[in-house]
């Protein structure tokens, strides 16, 4: 099956972990919530200081909104995530005693999560079956001719249609730095892609002539 091909020699390449993949359920939550419409790279490099001004959910609980802010100002959407994560830290502490839940639907009650979150994190942090379509998974697929949705959640609908459970994890761990690497937006390096025999994206690129 070339799903399971291509997932096998993406993998061969792509095998580190992912970069909001961190130390503690509360840090890859927060990482990864902070890091939509913002590069990874930004983001981490803004995570310590906001981490070491609130290192706990109570901390972030009792500060203002604004104060949350001031941490995170070099990060896209940056007043929203600040609100966002002030109202998640109080939710934390009232229902679930400060432990970040395991479920889809505990995850995306919580503000600022949505399923791309909540599915980074059942993965990455309870290793459970879950596809998180991001910019990457999402444009990827659609080139691969996995999918033809219109939207994160379509995308992923028809993603686990598609791809055997076992493997849902897989998807966004090796199409992340492969996105980055190879299958760029809005060009992607095709003469470059390992599994290019197997996709159905009709604008194939060739090497630029020196």
């Amino acid at each position: 099956m070339s799903v399971e091909r291509v997932l096998k020699t993406l993998g061969r390449r792509y095998h580190g972990p992912g970069d909001t993949h961190l130390d503690t359920p509360e840090d890859t939550l927060l990482a990864t919530l902070l890091s939509a419409r913002t590069t990874d790279k930004q983001t981490l490099a803004a995570f310590p200081a906001f981490r070491k001004r609130f290192p706990t959910w109570k901390k972030l609980a009792d500060a203002d909104w604004t104060e949350i802010a001031k941490t995170i100002d070099t990060i896209g959407l940056y007043r929203q995530k600040a609100k966002a994560i002030n109202k998640l830290a109080r939710m934390m502490l009232e229902e679930y005693d400060g432990r970040v839940p395991s479920t889809m639907e505990e995850l995306t009650r919580l503000p600022g999560v949505g399923r791309k979150t909540a599915s980074v994190v059942l993965s990455f942090v309870f290793g459970k079956p879950a596809i998180a379509v991001d910019t990457h998974v999402f444009r990827i697929a659609r080139r691969l001719g996995w999918t033809k949705g219109k939207d994160p959640v379509r995308v992923e609908r028809e993603l686990m249609e598609l791809v055997p459970k076992r493997l849902w994890s897989k998807i966004n761990r090796v199409m992340v730095p492969f996105g980055r690497d190879v299958c760029r937006a809005p060009t992607p390096q095709c003469w470059r892609c390992p599994v290019a025999k197997w996709c159905a994206y009709p604008k194939k690129t060739e090497k630029p002539r020196s």
